[in-house]
């Protein structure tokens, strides 16, 4: 119940109502005229489904700061890159951008990303550390940050 809460209002927030609102202010939704598009919506949205489900079942948490997983989650895509929730989010906005043919959605999914790479060097990262110890600076270590690689050996 928790990650559905979290998932209404951090991503549904981020990925939905604000392109909404820059997309129409009057807060009808405009045509959409790329339809094929719609599959980097859907990869982006099957992507945090289950990164949020790794969160759940291995961590016994949340995405969310307020109830974050009590264990180290390094299963499922988080093999393959440290911060797969944030390149889902990005996806499902540029995806966004794509159907909607939008500029405005196109600079927000930038502007999104220099924010979120602040937030994990600034706080994540930090506070992954301390709360994880050596097994989090070994995985660092063997999993990139951004750019998804093929799982290395433990």
């Amino acid at each position: 119940m928790k990650n559905i809460v979290f998932s209404l209002v951090i991503p549904g927030v981020g990925a939905v109502l604000l392109p909404w609102w820059l997309l129409s202010h009057d807060w009808r939704l405009p045509s959409p005229s790329v339809w094929p598009a719609l599959a980097v919506v859907l990869v982006g949205l099957s992507l945090y489904v289950w990164c949020v489900r790794a969160f759940a079942v291995r961590g016994r948490g949340t995405p969310g700061p307020w109830d974050p997983p009590r264990q180290l989650v390094v299963s499922g895509p988080y093999r393959w890159v440290r911060n797969p929730i944030y390149l889902a989010a990005i996806t499902v906005v540029l995806g966004e951008a794509w159907i909607f043919e939008s500029v405005s959605l196109l600079e927000y999914a930038a502007e999104m990303a220099v924010v979120v790479h602040v937030f994990v060097i600034g706080y994540e990262e930090p506070v992954l550390r301390r709360s994880f110890g050596d097994g989090y600076l070994e995985y660092k270590r063997r999993v990139s940050r951004w750019l998804p690689r093929r799982p290395s050996a433990p």
